[in-house]
């Protein structure tokens, strides 16, 4: 905080709520995308600010410290946006989804998806790679099939958080590990505490759910087939940029470079492609402005007129506005004084674990940002965790439990803004079917109050 102006409890909680009637009302009652909401809100606690003296230079320098935070993620969405672009053009995700279309069956499609984002997505490490690349495929195949898109969106994100939370090169998992001071492979161990129970009723569900659906016709998969064939090359050589992904991944090079590489050999199977003359001019263009085609199929235009730089411009631009609130909130002392009462009145093991989930959900759904649902909750409870003989390992996997999970559903979050432009469903409407991560803190929650799986100091 610039300058020592604590607020109030009381002010903290009735701005807290004033943002939630705001937001509330904005993007559930009126159906307002969630910008002009949050700027309202900016704007309450820009008026706010002044009034408790702070002075413009501390504003400023919250918006500043809040946009930088998400200045990695922000630029790697830019790639993202790009290799989606020559990932359709080159022909990888239209292979991805013609292989499926003989694979996969529509009883089994949704846990088959979701198996398949968690397995895959354990190699990589990042969800937003998975969901950008086998996410889309999957639900190009699952809307041909006459699946819910928003049920098809649930499997994906589902796995792909799974993979997320699980994976030893997961940027979340390795900062929830360092936050709390613990082993990276313990603090991967003991959370399958509350994975493993939650991975398995989720896989249970979507199998219901699942097979709920009729079969598709014969016909329009076959159509849907032939139309991708006679406009793209389908060949297992499509497939290299995925392998190259899971090469990147085991070698550990980090998230940007593998992106830079893999939109690179896509360049190069592109321009190298005999049966598509493309040149480097109409590449640069997809890169920019998206892939565009127009064939007798609308579900096949709609499913790949996507991708390019400018595609990612209004996610990038919510994802802006909800880091400045972020920092506004941070900055001006309104999550610290909350977080502060909630770390001081915590009287059992059960207690400090819900407050932990809680404060870090607090942060998810008031700031929107992934890696700070990790930090602050993690450095303000640390030492309650300690005083109260918890292993390090079990403040680890409260936040991830609570916090790196919940992201993807919460409208202006950065995760949840993400997938909602990636897939084109909207994150309101595949929450309900996320089982995964409403099932984490629930399964958090119990082993904080039943003490199972709660690892304590000295505890081998």
């Amino acid at each position: 905080m610039a300058k020592e102006v604590k607020p109030k409890l009381w002010e903290a909680i009735v701005i807290l709520l004033l943002m939630l009637v705001i937001m509330g009302i904005g993007i559930i009652e009126l159906h307002l995308t969630p910008v002009v909401p949050i700027l309202m809100v900016i704007l309450l606690l820009i008026f706010w600010g002044k009034l408790r003296g702070f002075s413009w230079d501390d504003i400023n320098d919250s918006f500043v410290m809040g946009v930088k935070n998400g200045i990695i993620p922000l630029f790697i969405f830019l790639l993202i946006g790009s290799l989606i672009g020559v990932w359709i053009m080159a022909g990888v995700i239209p292979t991805l989804m013609v292989y499926g279309f003989h694979i996969l069956s529509i009883r089994w499609f949704l846990p088959s998806v979701f198996l398949m984002c968690a397995f895959v997505g354990c190699f990589i490490g990042s969800a937003f790679t998975i969901i950008s690349t086998v996410g889309i495929a999957a639900m190009g195949i699952g809307i041909t099939m006459g699946i819910n898109p928003a049920m098809i969106a649930g499997a994906v994100v589902s796995g792909a958080v799974f993979s997320d939370k699980m994976s030893p090169l997961s940027a979340t998992t390795n900062l929830a590990s360092a936050i709390a001071g613990d082993d990276l492979y313990n603090h991967i161990k003991n959370m399958m505490w509350s994975t493993v129970p939650a991975f398995v009723i989720s896989l249970v569900l979507f199998s219901i759910i699942g097979g709920n659906h009729h079969a598709a016709s014969l016909t329009k998969i076959t159509s849907t087939s032939r139309v991708l064939m006679n406009n793209f090359t389908i060949s297992i050589w499509m497939l290299i940029p995925v392998l190259l992904l899971l090469i990147c991944a085991w070698t550990k090079i980090p998230t940007i470079p593998t992106l830079f590489i893999n939109i690179l050999v896509s360049i190069i199977i592109i321009l190298v492609n005999p049966k598509h003359h493309y040149s480097f001019t109409k590449i640069a263009d997809v890169m920019q402005n998206g892939f565009k085609i127009n064939t007798t199929n609308p579900e096949i235009n709609q499913i790949l007129n996507r991708g390019g730089i400018s595609s990612m411009m209004g996610t990038m631009t919510l994802i802006i506005i909800a880091l400045a609130l972020g920092g506004l909130l941070i900055n001006l002392g309104v999550i610290n004084v909350v977080m502060d009462r909630f770390s001081s009145h915590i009287k059992s093991t059960g207690m400090l674990v819900l407050s932990t989930v809680l404060a870090a959900i607090g942060v998810n759904i008031f700031i929107g940002e992934q890696y700070l649902s990790i930090i602050l909750p993690g450095t303000a409870f640390k030492a309650d965790y300690q005083k109260a003989g918890l292993a390090p390992e079990a403040l680890g996997r409260t936040l991830e439990d609570g916090g790196a999970v919940i992201n993807y559903l919460v409208p202006w979050g950065v995760a949840g803004v993400f997938v909602a432009n990636t897939l084109n469903v909207p994150t309101l409407h595949y929450l309900p079917f996320v089982f995964f991560s409403l099932l984490c803190p629930v399964f958090s929650i119990l082993s904080g109050f039943t003490g199972i799986g709660m690892k304590r100091l000295n505890q081998k």
